[in-house]
Formats: structure tokens, C-alpha cells, sequence
């Protein structure tokens, strides 16, 4: 297995609304800075933070699969179908853009939050009617265990039951000296985002421990079955996990971004 860890400086930054958004971007577009542009069919991470309230007007998408997933604080979302919802802290909110949809974003004061962009067939994706649903944070399920808590966000037991793109995502929480073990197929990509603590350690069998640091960005790919060891160093370590297939049977939009 290949181990990367990108670092803020080659992660793409954008900021919203006159700067009252900041974003970190582990994926982003072409030109925004990120070593990283795409993971199969994850091509946009966005973490944002608001040092005051603020938003994005009323904008178009379509075919995309669209996640926003709530750290801290409120955001706000309304669209063309006659939506008005707010986000809040662990909820999912999945916009499925299909043949096309527009919607406005917007944050309070110390909103913190992500934005995922998948890719399912276009082809077949622009013919969909567009959806947007609100999953809360209490309807997620949660595992603890040897100092390892594990919510699922996609995957066994999340209620969201209808996204077409092949993706799974964790949020775990490690304590101090513990281990999560994620086992990774072959042909898939395990990317991480650190977003509390000092950092830690990552590491499959056979191969040296590779140490990483709050904020850093850690892509794994398998070529072959093997179990990742994520392990938290110094404090309580939070970090956000996606799993996607390398490749897909399906052809990518603009893959050279």
C-alpha cells in the first residue's frame, strides 16, 4: 500500500463571501493550489470555517452527488425545489443535483462544516430528478471501543440508503495511544483529513509508521487487501475518513483536473 500525506500548504485554500469563509481544501479544483485534484470519484473537500455570518447565493449544479456534513454551528440551505433546511452540529445533508438544481448557502458566525462533491455515472446521473434530504446527526449509528469511537456516516447502518456513487465515510475519534484498524480492499483509496489534536501515526502491516500532524491530509491505496493503523498521538485525535474505489467502470468528468 502507498501512503501520502499532504501537508495545508499543498491543499487548495478559498475563501467566501469576502473572506467571512475560509476554506481548506484538500481536494479542489484546477489552479486553487492542491497537490491532489482527485481520488476516483471524490473530487471536492472542502472544510470551511466562518469568522462571521455570510453565504453564497443562489448557484447551479447538476449530476453531482453533494455532501455537507456540520462540525459546529448553523448552516442554512435553500433551493429550487422549495427546500429550506439548517444544518447543524453531526447532521448529513445530501443534494443528489441529477438534471439540475440551483441552491443558496449560508453560515452563522463560527460555523464549521464540510462539503464533498462525488461522482456516480454523469450519463445516467443527468437524466435523475434532483433530491435533497436532511439526515440528523442522532440517526447516525456510533461504536465505541478501546478508546475508539466510530460514527458512520456512509456504510453499515447510515440512513443514507440512496447515494449512487460507491463511497464510505467514518468520523472517529481516537483517544490517546489507541489504534483504529480499517481494513481496505483492493483498488480502493482511504483518505483522511486530522481535524483535532496534535496528529498521530498511520501505518499497514509490514511498513514503518508514517506520522502526520493536525490539519495534514493522508491518502492510502491498496493494491492488495491490508489493514490501516491509524494511531493518536499526544491528545484525543479527530479525523474524517472517505473511502472511494481508485477506478471506476465509468468515465470521469474533466479526470485531468
Amino acid at each position: 500500500m502507498n501512503i501520502q500525506i499532504l501537508e495545508p500548504e499543498y491543499q487548495a485554500k478559498e475563501e467566501f463571501d469576502r473572506g467571512k469563509i475560509q476554506a481548506q481544501k484538500p481536494l479542489g479544483f484546477s489552479g486553487q493550489g492542491a497537490a491532489t485534484v482527485r481520488l476516483g470519484p471524490l473530487f471536492y473537500w472542502s472544510w470551511a470555517h466562518a469568522a462571521a455570518k455570510g453565504g453564497i447565493g443562489l448557484h447551479p449544479h447538476q449530476g453531482f452527488e453533494i455532501i455537507s456534513y456540520g462540525i459546529a454551528g448553523q448552516g442554512f440551505h435553500k433551493d429550487t425545489l422549495g427546500t429550506e433546511s439548517v444544518l447543524g452540529q453531526g447532521d448529513i445533508q445530501l443534494m443528489q443535483a441529477g438534471s439540475g438544481i440551483q441552491h443558496a448557502e449560508s453560515v452563522e458566525a463560527g460555523y464549521e462544516g464540510f462539503q464533498i462533491w462525488l461522482e456516480p455515472y454523469l450519463n445516467e446521473a443527468v437524466r435523475r430528478q434532483p433530491t435533497y434530504s436532511l439526515f440528523k446527526h442522532e440517526k447516525f449509528p456510533q461504536t465505541g471501543q478501546d478508546g475508539v469511537n466510530v460514527k458512520t456516516i456512509l456504510g453499515e447502518g447510515s440512513p443514507v440508503l440512496h447515494l449512487v456513487t460507491d463511497a464510505r465515510m467514518y468520523d472517529v475519534e481516537i483517544q490517546p495511544g489507541a489504534s483504529f484498524i480499517h481494513r481496505l480492499l483492493p483498488n480502493r483509496t482511504l483518505a483522511g483529513l486530522s481535524i483535532r489534536g496534535t496528529g498521530g501515526s498511520i501505518w499497514v502491516s509490514g511498513q514503518e509508521p508514517t506520522s502526520f500532524k493536525n490539519k495534514d491530509f493522508a491518502i492510502v491505496q491498496s493494491e492488495q487487501e491490508g489493514e490501516i493503523n491509524i494511531r493518536a498521538s499526544g491528545e484525543k485525535l479527530r479525523m474524517f475518513l472517505i473511502e472511494v474505489p481508485t477506478e471506476v467502470e465509468y468515465p470521469l468528468y474533466d479526470k485531468a483536473r
